[in-house]
């Protein structure tokens, strides 16, 4: 396995640029995984890294056996390399990356190949600002067994290495797709999945809605919330109560709140 120790490395430059640099990772497709939950997810999801990076002085013993995965990666079409702790610094986005890092290409899923259950459960969100956030909700629906994830409306980028670390690597679990608002609305009503949208102008509360059948939870940005168009198009709309001076919640958390009704209402049937 090549080792790198310059900084001055092209490969080096180019992750780094990846790690930081939108533009530049929609011109290459390509994002990095760093992390040791994150990156076994990737693998075991039979993802094939473009690059793949090890710091073997970082690595925790519970992780021994990376060393033979990325060797074993050099034969899969991958470029592996050892790096220096301090070379390993200045690509990763985070100190606790475990000495681990990936360059993956982009994964684009469409709409028609979501893998939908025969009890349709998806989750759309609009405009979703922060990588944070749809990070959070990947990991919520991983949990809660949703099919998939639509982001519409742009927002922000789902291949920022920020979803992938906040998603604690189920980005690799969750089919994601991204699609236009108006495709969306109109794929929903193809499948006769029913869109609850979550609004705090809505007169109902989200546990009093039947939520058992093919359901697509919908939920917009924190700071608008979401368009007219999906108020318009959903076939019922929901508020979660505020009992407080704070007038709505994080969208990762009101998402969460949805997603767990959804599992608590077929739980009990």
């Amino acid at each position: 396995m090549l080792h790198i120790t310059s900084p001055n490395n092209p490969r080096v430059k180019n992750v780094v640029r990846l790690t930081t640099n939108r533009r530049h990772r929609d011109k290459e497709c390509m994002t990095i995984v760093e992390g040791s939950r994150e990156v076994r997810r990737c693998l075991d999801a039979g993802v094939v890294p473009v690059e793949a990076y090890l710091c073997p002085e970082l690595i925790a013993p519970s992780d021994a056996d990376m060393a033979d995965r990325f060797s074993q990666l050099a034969t899969r079409h991958t470029q592996s390399a050892t790096v220096s702790p301090d070379l390993f610094a200045k690509i990763a986005v985070r100190g606790d990356s475990g000495g681990l890092l990936l360059v993956i290409p982009y994964s684009q899923t469409r709409l028609d190949d979501l893998p939908i259950s025969a009890n349709p459960f998806v989750v759309v969100v609009e405009g979703a600002e922060k990588p944070g956030n749809v990070g959070a909700i990947l990991r919520t629906a991983d949990a809660a067994g949703v099919d998939g994830l639509i982001l519409c409306a742009g927002g922000t980028d789902l291949h920022n290495p920020n979803v992938i670390r906040a998603s604690l690597g189920t980005r690799f679990t969750v089919p994601v797709a991204e699609a236009p608002t108006d495709e969306v609305i109109a794929w929903l009503k193809r499948r006769g999945i029913t869109a609850i949208a979550a609004t705090p102008d809505a007169s109902t509360s989200y546990t009093r809605t039947n939520m058992r059948g093919a359901v697509a939870v919908v939920t917009g940005s924190e700071a608008e919330g979401l368009s007219d168009q999906w108020l318009a198009a959903a076939d019922a709309t929901v508020t979660i109560p505020m009992r407080g001076v704070a007038d709505s919640l994080n969208l990762a958390t009101s998402t969460a709140l949805l997603l767990y009704e959804v599992v608590r209402q077929r739980t009990e049937e």
